[in-house]
């Protein structure tokens, strides 16, 4: 079976509002997959965890998600460059000028095990947020086109991404002095940042169990029309050879005497 091709949306019996062409039918689809639930027991983990409703559209917050995560991916890369080099300038023991232009007293200068981790997070917080440049613009497409195989490599990634920036906000919060305007923003903007990446997570990955289940419903449907397809060719083909043949009646001519 394929997982990997486009699959159509069968939310509210309508077709997918980012589907151009399709010749499924979706309430078809709809009733299979109602039949099908009730007879097969799914895990726990491949049920979705958020369903569409009055107040969500999954399909709407999956794409919305989709272009949060770009702007929160150079959101991340720019703070990322910013931290690591206000924690290069302010080295203790460093020497330089041009604190008319920023102040370095909010960065962090104590113990240097402490300051190597707060670069860690930094670089790797950078690193992180490359992937997930390329991967949300990977996810916006599949979305677009409905492609659920192409959505993993966002899910895998965002979900690394979201744990590792849970524990670089709650090291920043610890370390730094909460006193100064920066360290207060950036506490503040990732903390909300963090709710909506776990809100638009569960999001996508509800999504994605949706159509990975319509295709298989799809593919069984296929595979059971195949099969009474080829079981009426083999009984046609039966038919026909067990029919009886009439014999030709022979005439023998006789001499006239």
């Amino acid at each position: 079976m394929n997982y990997g091709r486009k699959t159509p949306s069968t939310y509210r019996s309508n077709h997918s509002v980012y589907s151009h062409t399709t010749g499924r039918s979706s309430t078809n689809l709809h009733s299979i997959k109602s039949r099908s639930m009730r007879s097969v027991r799914v895990p726990w983990y491949q049920r979705p965890i958020l369903k569409n409703n009055q107040y969500i559209d999954i399909q709407k917050n999956s794409m919305l998600i989709g272009i949060f995560a770009i702007f929160l991916a150079l959101f991340t890369i720019g703070t990322a460059i910013f931290d690591i080099y206000c924690l290069a300038m302010a080295a203790p023991g460093s020497t330089h000028y041009g604190y008319y232009i920023i102040s370095y007293e909010f960065v962090y200068v104590g113990n240097k095990f402490v300051r190597n981790m707060l670069i860690v997070f930094a670089l790797f917080s950078l690193i992180l947020g490359i992937v997930i440049l390329f991967t949300s613009i990977l996810l916006v497409i599949a979305l677009r086109k409905e492609y659920e195989r192409k959505i993993l490599p966002w899910l895998n990634t965002f979900a690394v991404f979201t744990i590792w920036r849970s524990l670089a906000l709650i090291f920043f919060a610890i370390v730094n002095d909460l006193i100064f305007a920066y360290n207060i923003i950036m506490v503040l903007l990732w903390s909300v940042a963090l709710v909506v990446c776990i809100y638009g997570w569960c999001v996508v990955y509800s999504l994605f169990l949706e159509l990975t289940n319509l295709t298989k419903l799809e593919d069984l449907a296929h595979l059971r029309m195949g099969t009474m397809a080829s079981l009426h060719a083999s009984a046609a083909n039966s038919l026909a050879g067990s029919r009886p043949t009439t014999p030709h009646s022979t005439v023998s001519t006789m001499p006239v005497g």
